[in-house]
């Protein structure tokens, strides 16, 4: 009689597993820190994940490792902000298919005290030389990043040259890591908007100094890996996370993204999609 009853208790584990569902698929998505720290994906991918049967697995760094990452093998699906990098992926053949999904700024923060005077500069690049000169303290993403290469342009435009400077400092950090430090040691740092101001909302005491000037638009885009670059490739899955997230719908969502909590968009949605229906 036992010996039944053990042969139906398995019989029903054996019934229960067949009727289990099967693991859901995992799309890999290398991305930004500014994407992550800002909060945009907390918002964006549990509504993707509500929609469809897959599992997102975000990767947050900077672009130049996110973009190596595709190359890899080891992502399936990449939102990053540097275009001439994203097209020199494309040209290599790492990616089949890029889309333009949405755009926000650079800032330089830094102490209120502004011990640079970078704040009465007549441009951005005078602000770069006066902390230059001045030998203020400045702390740099140094992680290859998106908003790395564009710190490097920005000193580039100045005529300076600060690696090896003891008043510059190469972090390795993500952009909330480098918010904090820069606190710390009371320095000057470039940083997108979006992280600075949930930085700022949790009790950051930088202060923008320069924002809105030319050369500090900040474009986001999406890229599907290629299929080449490894066997585990999720393409079907990478191509449909993509459709999604240039989608109107979720271009408003994108919009919306921070204005009820800091009175202004994060982010400004830039699909070909959204441009398509909001022309003039």
């Amino acid at each position: 009689m036992l010996k039944r009853a053990f042969f139906f208790l398995l019989a029903l584990l054996a019934l229960s597993a067949c009727q289990r569902p099967s693991a859901l698929p995992h799309l890999r998505l290398a991305t930004t820190t500014s994407t992550q720290d800002s909060g945009l994906l907390d918002m964006l991918i549990p509504v993707f994940e509500e929609a469809y049967p897959v599992r997102v697995d975000v990767i947050a760094t900077g672009t130049g490792q996110a973009l190596k990452l595709g190359e890899d093998g080891n992502a399936d699906v990449l939102l990053v902000h540097d275009f001439e990098r994203e097209q020199a992926f494309m040209a290599a053949g790492y990616g089949v298919r890029r889309e333009d999904v949405m755009f926000n700024d650079f800032v330089l923060v830094g102490p209120a005290e502004d011990p640079a005077e970078a704040r009465g500069a007549a441009s951005m690049t005078e602000a770069f030389q006066r902390i230059a000169w001045s030998r203020a303290f400045f702390i740099s993403r140094g992680d290859s990043s998106g908003t790395h290469v564009r710190e490097q342009a920005l000193w580039e435009q100045a005529g300076i040259h600060p690696q090896g400077e003891d008043w510059y400092f190469s972090a390795g950090q993500g952009m909330g890591e480098v918010l904090t430090l820069a606190e710390e040691q009371r320095a000057y740092t470039l940083s997108d908007r979006a992280t600075f101001l949930r930085r700022q909302q949790n009790g950051l005491q930088l202060v923008i100094l320069r924002e809105k000037e030319e050369g500090l638009r900040n474009p986001y885009g999406a890229i599907v890996v290629s299929p080449a670059r490894g066997a585990d490739i999720q393409v079907e899955w990478a191509e449909t996370f993509v459709d999604w997230l240039i989608s109107v719908p979720v271009q408003q969502r994108i919009a919306r993204f921070g204005v009820d909590e800091f009175g202004q968009p994060l982010f400004f949605p830039d699909s070909r999609l959204w441009r398509e229906q909001n022309q003039p």
